[in-house]
Order: C-alpha cells, then structure tokens, then sequence
C-alpha cells in the first residue's frame, strides 16, 4: 500500500553488489543527516558516494527529492562522463542527476581516488563565511581543525566542465574547501569521515559569525598551539574520523525513521 507524500519506488537492492547497497545505504543515510542537522537546501545541492569495485562510478541523489526522503534504492548510478549507468523508474516524475552537482563531483572523484564520499552544502552559516574576505579563521579548537583549507573563487553557477580544473587545483589534498561567495565542499575516504567533516565545518562557521557578531576583539592563538592543533587532527595522531560517530549515527537515524535503507 502507498504513503501518502512518499515516492513508492521498486527496491534497487536485487540490482546491486551487497558492496553497493551498503555505499547506498551510507549515502542515503548521509543525506537524511546533512538534512537532519539543518544542513540542506531543500533539493539542491549534493553528496555522492563511490561504488565499491566499480571504478569510475558514483552515487548521487535524484534532482528533485528533498534531502528528508532520500532512499538508498532512491540514488542514481553515474560515471564520470555523467551517463547513468543504474537509476530506479522514477514514472512521470522523470529525475535525473543535477548538471552541478555532476561538475562538482565528478571532477573531484576523478582527480582523488582515494575519496569516498564528497558533500557540498549551502548553509547559511558557510554561505555566509565563504563571502568574508577573511575566509575562516582559526579562532576555535574547532576551527583549528582547518587550519588548511582550499578557496575557490565564485564564476558563476557551476555548470560548466571546464571549471573543474580550478576546482580540482584549488582542493588540493585539503579535505575542506569553501566556495566563495557559494558555500561548502568537504571529501572524506568514507561516508562517515566525510559527515564528520562537514558536521564540523559548519560548527567552525557558526562560532565564527558568532564572534564577530559580538563586536568585541577577537583572541588570537600563537602559531605555534595552531600548528599543534592541527597536527592532532591528522591520521598520523588520531583514528580516522567518524569510525565511532557514524554506527551511533546510524542508529540514531534508525529510531527516527529507518526508511532510508528501503
């Protein structure tokens, strides 16, 4: 029996390695907590996830789904030249992948092999900070965290390939870059270390418009506690983000609402 206000779509589990259905399901639950921690854009913007053993595939979410009722039967199976390799029938509805969000992404999954997942937002709170001229600062043990964090300057809606050069070049092997004048990117090997990421980014912008807010000097750290900082943030010293968070965030979604692994 059909939901009121939910798209009944055919399960694309029997359609998929048990290494995708579970990237799917990762993907899709991703989506549910960008949305959940008052991330989202209503339908635009985009996350997309590596297909497991399928070189040059992706995840990503159907253009016109809101990120709340995003399903892991739901996404759309692209490769890096944008041709949709696995796609539920939407009926009349007719989603497909949304031009940027192809640019953004697949420009960095091809460029960086070892990124998993890629997330880029339009929160107020970055959209915010992307147009300071001061960029993010490093005023918070938080902020800290991007003490190296790429720029890329504004050209207009991304809708054209050739700007994926510039976008590559200005992410570098940073983990973190902020749009300017747009809003947020963040990769991450997985889809929980790429949650995390952004989950912290955007609590380094809203400290920071905070702060300023208040009108009142702001206090500034030495480079030397910066640089060591930083350093605890790094693989070298710590285990890789979101092993932990990410099973509690699972199950966190799992006593909301479970649907997003249909």
């Amino acid at each position: 029996m059909s939901r009121p206000g939910v798209l009944n779509l055919t399960s694309m589990k029997d359609r998929c390695t048990p290494e995708e259905w579970q990237a799917r399901v990762d993907l899709a639950a991703c989506y549910r907590l960008v949305d959940l921690y008052g991330l989202s854009d209503m339908m635009a913007n985009h996350i997309s996830s590596r297909v497991p053993g399928e070189e040059g595939a992706f995840l990503i979410n159907p253009y016109g789904m809101m990120y709340e009722e995003i399903t892991a039967s739901c996404l759309i199976k692209v490769d890096l030249d944008g041709n949709i390799l696995a796609a539920p029938d939407f009926g009349e509805l007719k989603y497909g992948v949304n031009k940027a969000g192809y640019v953004i992404h697949s420009a960095v999954h091809a460029a960086r092999p070892e990124v998993g997942c890629v997330i880029h937002t339009h929160s107020w709170a970055s959209m915010a900070v992307s147009a300071l001229e001061c960029g993010l600062l490093p005023i918070t043990q938080t902020s800290m965290r991007f003490l190296r964090i790429g720029y890329h300057d504004f050209e207009g809606v991304v809708l054209k390939t050739n700007e994926q050069a510039s976008i590559v070049q200005d992410l570098g092997q940073n983990e973190a870059m902020l749009l300017r004048n747009h809003g947020a990117l963040v990769v991450g090997n997985t889809v929980g270390e790429a949650f995390n990421w952004m989950h912290r980014l955007e609590l380094a912008c809203r400290t920071q418009l905070a702060a300023m807010s208040a009108q009142s000097p702001l206090r500034e750290v030495s480079p030397e506690v910066l640089r060591e900082t930083w350093n605890n943030y790094q693989p070298g010293t710590r285990r890789p983000y979101g092993v932990m968070e990410w099973p509690a965030l699972l199950r966190k979604l799992d006593r909301l609402d479970p649907s997003f692994r249909d």
